[in-house]
């Protein structure tokens, strides 16, 4: 059975926590079952809590995002239920209707995507699926809240009359207004509306010729409100209406309501479904606002917290643009208990209570701010003494309240139990106080007891060093600024760099060296001893940072440069394979015209048949058979490939048009006069044909296979090769 004490939530902050998550709600039972979270009495019942966290989280980064679960508080009308003869309003008939919509719309998502969310739709099998109770309320009740005209026949027959009623009504007033408006009986107003009811503004000298009932009068008296004799039966005709009404929609709704009675334990178990919802969802919200993470659950007693932020300090800094310091240790049976040392104002007391919060919320359900690949046991009690505890209302100074923290320490320490104390053993003389509290430590060593304590006594720091299963662990310290870097070292002790600060601080180097003398010198010489191993540890630190980061700089540009050359080698096989393709049908096609030159010679066409047979099976002999998704592939990469040559081929052509215009601009060579017979290229060419005639500044340019006419403007003479 796992208990956790009011005191180590309050010591650590756990109440702040829970404000933040309850934040998140969208509903107040959903908010107030929050505020209430404590840790969990059962593994079990915490690890399955943890899973569903999990899993709803995971709902945010997919498209099947689970739906709104928002609803309205039914407690007050459950309750309205168990008393006899009762009927509810129609208000809370319709947040019954919500709830169980919104109640089986998440019991139907759950099924439809239960590959996605086992757990949850595993916790929604176990309520009953059913539109029935919403049905019902619907056909009594439409989206505005009204009662429905078919409700029954009785009352659609009801609102019948009283629309026929109504309309006599206005009749007989507007009849009633038009005779006596002719006899210049009204006022200028000649009418308004009295106790809902329209009247007649009747000036006070004509009262007694308007037959009707006087329902008031003017504050000058100069008006009389009448309300005609016809007006007023027809009024308590639907009085009598409207009080009929009133009773068949009161006989309905207690129908109604005996109808929801049937389903009120459903319904509770849909309120209290919807609620855990709000909770899971509350708690998925949080573990994104702080980076929160299911680690992995260990059987055995151990724990490793990797890269661990504060909750509360990281959302804090968060809001100011400020960094915040994870940390990184580990508590197993072999290493049990860290005494961590240092100077004040270090962090030791925040890691110190990082990790009782982490362990806090983790043993609540909620996702921790850690490494992925942490790992988290549970413990059966966690015992804290953080802070100054001095009680007024006791009369306890704070040495006498800590002595009784340590007895009740003393009683429920165990193997299964986490102790956390700051600053360990102070509140009396150092030497007595040094000595108890190593005596203390010694003792939930003994118990094989966990536990992390922060002090500046030496004794103790000697004691881990001597204990195989205690750990000695110090805040890094700048060894120049003498200024925090909040990062934790296991394995040593740490400085509490008292001298050093004191001197940092102007304090009179003559008074520091008789405060050095006035102690003993070993302690002297320890203190320093660690002052000086602590800056090497520091400058041991930054070294290896700068290392660490010239070695990733390196390792990014050596895969850079060798993705580049991959590239490289990519495009210089497709292009050479695209050259390749194009010199075969550069030399097929010149086949092609030695056979056309030859049959044009000898005009023999089965000797040209023959040839382009061969020359088929020949081409057919060098092919090896595709699939058809073998060649789709080809003819696709085959376009990129061309597509990506022709984007080149663009780019040289501007090239080239710059270039052309850049010749333009200088002197050309003297334009050179065509004949018939000449060899010539165009400009942008390299195939070489005659000109076979000229004509209105064209010529026709004869290359064998094939004849085109082009401006002469674009030929280039050619000097035929003696």
């Amino acid at each position: 059975m796992i208990k956790i004490s009011q005191k180590t939530l309050d010591d650590l902050e756990f109440d702040a926590v829970v404000l933040q998550v309850a934040a998140f709600s969208i509903t107040a039972l959903g908010r107030s079952e929050i505020e209430q979270l404590v840790p969990y009495g059962s593994k079990e019942q915490c690890i399955q809590n943890l899973n569903l966290v999990h899993e709803f989280v995971s709902s945010f980064d997919n498209e099947n995002r689970i739906p709104n679960h928002g609803f309205e508080d039914i407690s007050e009308a459950l309750k309205l239920l168990r008393i006899e003869n009762n009927f509810l309003e129609v208000e809370q008939f319709r947040k019954i209707s919500l709830l169980s919509i919104t109640t089986n719309t998440l019991l139907k998502f759950f099924k439809k995507f239960h590959d996605y969310y086992p757990l949850l739709y595993k916790r929604s099998e176990e309520l009953e699926k059913t539109m029935v109770i919403s049905n019902q309320i619907n056909s009594v009740i439409d989206k505005y809240g009204d009662i429905r005209n078919d409700a029954s026949e009785t009352l659609y027959s009801l609102r019948k009359s009283i629309q026929n009623v109504r309309s006599k009504i206005n009749t007989s007033f507007n009849s009633a207004l038009s005779h006596y408006n002719s006899a210049d009986y009204l006022d200028e107003i000649k009418e308004t509306v009295m106790e809902n009811r329209r009247v007649l503004a009747v000036k006070a000298m004509y009262r007694r010729k308007v037959k009707g009932s006087i329902l008031g009068a003017s504050k000058t008296g100069s008006i009389v409100y009448i309300e005609p004799d016809t007006t007023h039966q027809h009024q308590r005709e639907l009085n009598n209406l409207e009080f009929e009404e009133t009773e068949e929609i009161k006989r309905i709704l207690l129908e109604l309501t005996l109808f929801v009675k049937g389903f009120k334990t459903l319904l509770e178990q849909y309120q209290l479904y919807l609620v855990l919802i709000d909770v899971l969802y509350s708690k998925a919200k949080y573990a994104n606002a702080i980076g929160g993470i299911r680690p992995e659950i260990t059987e055995t007693q151990s724990l490793y917290l990797k890269d661990a932020f504060h909750p509360l300090l990281l959302l804090a800094n968060n809001e100011e643009g400020k960094e915040t310091f994870s940390q990184t240790l580990g508590m197993d049976p072999e290493s049990r208990i860290i005494v961590i040392s240092g100077p004040n104002a270090g962090g030791k007391s925040i890691t110190l209570k990082t990790v009782g919060l982490l362990q806090l919320m983790f043993q609540s359900g909620l996702l921790v701010p850690v490494h992925e690949r942490s790992k988290m046991c549970f413990f059966n009690s966690i015992l804290s003494d953080i802070g100054d505890n001095q009680s007024i209302e006791n009369h306890l100074s704070t040495y006498s309240y800590r002595l009784k923290q340590m007895n009740y320490f003393l009683k429920k320490c165990s193997k299964e139990t986490l102790f956390l104390i700051d600053e360990f053993g102070t509140g009396s003389d150092p030497e007595l106080g040094g000595a108890l509290a190593e005596t203390f430590l010694e003792v939930f060593y003994d118990r094989e007891a966990f536990g992390i304590i922060t002090t500046h006594y030496s004794n103790l720091k000697l004691l881990a060093n001597e204990l195989p299963h205690i750990q000695n662990a110090n805040m890094l310290f700048d060894e120049k600024t003498l200024l925090p870097i909040y990062k934790l070292i296991i394995g040593q002790a740490g400085s509490s760099f008292t001298f050093e600060v004191a001197q940092k601080n102007g304090i009179p180097y003559s008074l520091i060296n008789r405060s050095k003398k006035k102690i003993e010198r070993g302690k002297v010489r320890f203190d320093k001893t660690i002052a000086r191993l602590q800056k090497e540890r520091s400058k041991l630190e930054k070294t290896e940072r700068a290392l660490k980061q010239n070695e990733v700089k390196k390792g990014l540009e050596a895969e850079k440069l060798e993705s580049t050359n991959q590239k490289a080698q990519k495009k210089l096989q497709s292009f050479q394979q695209l050259y390749d393709s194009n010199q075969r049908l550069i030399y097929l096609g010149k086949k092609l015209v030695d056979l056309g030159d030859k049959y044009y010679d000898n005009k023999r066409k089965r000797e040209l048949m023959s040839e382009l047979f061969k020359l088929v099976q020949i081409e057919n002999s060098k092919k090896t058979k595709l699939s058809n998704k073998q060649k789709k592939a080809k003819i696709i990469k085959d376009n990129r490939i061309q597509k990506e040559v022709e984007q080149k081929m663009v780019k040289i052509r501007k090239e080239k048009k710059a270039a052309k215009a850049k010749a333009a601009k200088t002197p050309s060579k003297p334009k050179h006069n065509f004949v018939v017979g000449e060899d010539v290229r165009m400009d942008d060419g390299r195939a070489i044909g005659s000109i076979d005639k000229i004509e209105k500044g064209k010529a026709t340019v004869n290359y064998g296979l094939f004849t085109t006419k082009v401006s002469l403007e674009r030929l280039e003479y050619v000097e035929s090769k003696k």
